[in-house]
């Protein structure tokens, strides 16, 4: 056990899911695992494990943004042995070809700072996805006919952003989207060679002004979370 995590030795499987939403992850674990169980509950941070088409896997909530992903990653990969990390989540795109719905897969991962920015110190290092979980989620992605979009995005430290001139830079350098996790889990994965990506819905976007309706957001995000476990197990 860790202090955020009570499952015990052998309840969190190799392969993990990482939706921010606890409740998120209960919703994933119950429509697309057989048998999922609640391995943690500490703090209300949902986690279950359960199988898919005979897999292990987990899936379980991160909370918002990089200190709290830090945190539950951490915990995961050096006590709980985790091997492949893939984030499931929302985004909000920053490009005028990307509509709600779509889904990005994170090729790298800009940020400001991230909590490994004390180790990394003056480095910019630059995070970027495994290459094997990239490739195979674009084919799953391709297979389902999903619109998709793959390249870099930004890990932003905070929600309510008053920052519109780094929000035009982003948009002019190509960035797709913007999301508040994906960059420390990458810094994560490299520091103890791991496997992680990041595959994300389009729940709004910042040119357009359009949103997801809430009603809509589940539904719209079952091609996200299919992707990913067809993605860890190619």
């Amino acid at each position: 056990m860790t202090p955020h995590i009570r499952a015990e030795p052998g309840e969190i499987a190799e392969t993990v899911l990482l939706p921010g939403d606890p409740l998120r992850a209960r919703w994933a674990a119950e429509t697309f695992l057989d048998a999922p169980q609640l391995v943690n509950d500490v703090r209300g941070m949902l986690g279950f494990t359960g199988t898919w088409r005979g897999h292990r896997v987990t899936i379980h909530g991160t909370g918002m943004g990089m200190p709290s992903l830090s945190i539950y990653a951490n915990e995961l990969i050096t006590t709980y042995s985790a091997r492949t990390l893939i984030r499931i989540g929302s985004c909000g795109a920053m490009q005028k070809h990307i509509a709600v719905r779509d889904v990005i897969l994170a090729m790298s991962a800009t940020s400001l700072s991230t909590p490994s920015r004390g180790i990394l110190r003056e480095m910019n290092f630059a995070p970027c996805a495994d290459f094997g979980l990239l490739s195979a989620a674009h084919a799953a992605a391709r297979s389902k006919g999903s619109t998709t979009h793959v390249g870099g995005i930004y890990s932003s430290d905070v929600f309510y952003d008053e920052r519109p001139d780094l929000n035009e830079q982003m948009t002019r350098h190509g960035i797709l989207a913007v999301e508040m996790e994906a960059a420390e889990l990458y810094i994560l994965a490299a520091r103890h060679r791991c496997r992680a990506l990041a595959v994300l819905t389009v729940s709004d976007h910042l040119l357009t002004h359009e949103a997801l309706p809430a009603s809509d957001r589940q539904s719209s995000f079952g091609d996200m979370v299919e992707i990913a476990l067809e993605a860890a197990f190619a």
